[in-house]
């Protein structure tokens, strides 16, 4: 197995470091890796520890179209991401997670997801030196994830690329042309392209508060940090939410650096939903996004250090399906960037399979 995605991932590198700009061959490198981890590892996965032998797919979209924000079409402007969690098992680092964070079910998560970020004012060609960059973001994500009953703790690492290489002008000036909307002028002063490496841990707990009405309560606290040429920042905050069977995940899941939530769901019933709202702050040491290329010059703005976050929403679990809608609002992350408030929605739809 490791042979097969060391060979698939060095083939991509490769690519980056000669300047391959074409992102339909670099989306499919990407998706043959998620391909081959997918195919080789459920013979990694082996002896569940639980009744819960299937793995979860799962599809996040995100969007800042949809928010009550004006105008719509700026900053963190779409992301989209697929994944993979196993069945809980004797999957691998399983024995070091038990070691040190003690009894649990463990699994991996693989995937591929896509960022897309852009200035406020996307009909200036060229952009204002003043406005955040135009930037592109593909990367693989390989994930571990321990559950116990009252925490999860999540560790992972993506491997990607920024910059023309990542597609992200190919992706948004195509849907903007098949919609019949005007292609944003700025591209061709984007960030160019970086290999990347982000590292992440976080932990999840859960508080049972009780019932109201005959409903459950909790709220979940939660604590993540990120270290690399990506981002490099410290998050904490907590998640209130009310409704039936929440023992049956820790929150709905986002795309990285989201708050909180899990991609791991485990019903105990054919059918439970709850409500949530939510507050996060965020201390930012760097972000590529915004600081612009880590070795060569080019477009960048000044980052706010502290960043907050609220978002509120709700999921659901139909017969071993998740759907969950988040509306995120966020404070100002960059110096000279419009409005108070940044606002995007956050969608994802995970099944059993």
């Amino acid at each position: 197995m490791f042979e097969v995605l060391h060979e698939h991932m060095a083939s991509l590198l490769q690519g980056v470091v000669r300047q391959e700009r074409n992102p339909i061959s670099t989306l499919r490198q990407w998706l043959s890796v998620l391909a081959a981890m997918t195919f080789f590892a459920p013979s990694a996965v082996a002896g569940p520890t639980s009744s819960d032998a299937s793995g979860i797919w799962s599809l996040n979209l995100e969007n800042s179209s949809i928010t009550p924000t004006s105008p719509p079409d700026r900053n963190y402007t779409n992301g989209i991401g697929l994944g993979w969690t196993s069945a809980p098992g004797d999957v691998p680092l399983a024995g070091t997670a038990q070691r040190l964070l003690g009894p649990g079910a463990v699994r991996i998560s693989l995937g591929i997801f896509q960022q897309i970020f852009t200035p406020d004012e996307t009909h200036i060609n060229p952009p204002s030196p003043f406005d955040r960059p135009y930037a592109g973001y593909l990367a693989a994500h390989f994930g571990l994830i321990e559950d116990q009953p009252s925490a999860e703790t999540m560790a992972a690492v993506d491997v990607g690329v920024i910059g023309p290489a990542a597609g992200g002008e190919e992706i948004q000036n195509g849907f903007h042309h098949l919609i019949g909307q005007q292609p944003d002028q700025g591209w061709g002063f984007q960030l160019h392209d970086e290999p990347t490496l982000e590292l992440s841990a976080g932990r999840t707990w859960r508080v049972p508060l009780g019932q109201v009405s005959g409903l459950e309560t909790d709220v979940l606290p939660a604590a993540a940090l990120g270290l690399g040429n990506v981002q490099i920042y410290a998050q904490a905050g907590a998640l209130f939410r009310i409704g039936t069977d929440l023992d049956s995940d820790f929150g709905p899941n986002r795309l990285p650096p989201g708050f909180a939530g899990s991609p791991v769901f485990e019903p105990s019933r054919p059918f439970s939903w709850y409500f949530f709202v939510g507050a996060d702050g965020q201390a930012v040491a760097h972000d590529l996004f915004l600081n612009g290329n880590t070795f060569s010059a080019g477009p960048h703005v000044t980052i706010y250090p502290y960043v907050g976050e609220f978002e509120g929403g709700f999921a659901m679990i139909i017969h071993g399906v998740r759907i969950s809608a988040v509306q995120v609002f966020q404070t100002r992350t960059w110096h000279g960037q419009q409005g108070e408030i940044f606002s995007f929605a956050a969608l994802e739809i995970a099944t059993r399979f």
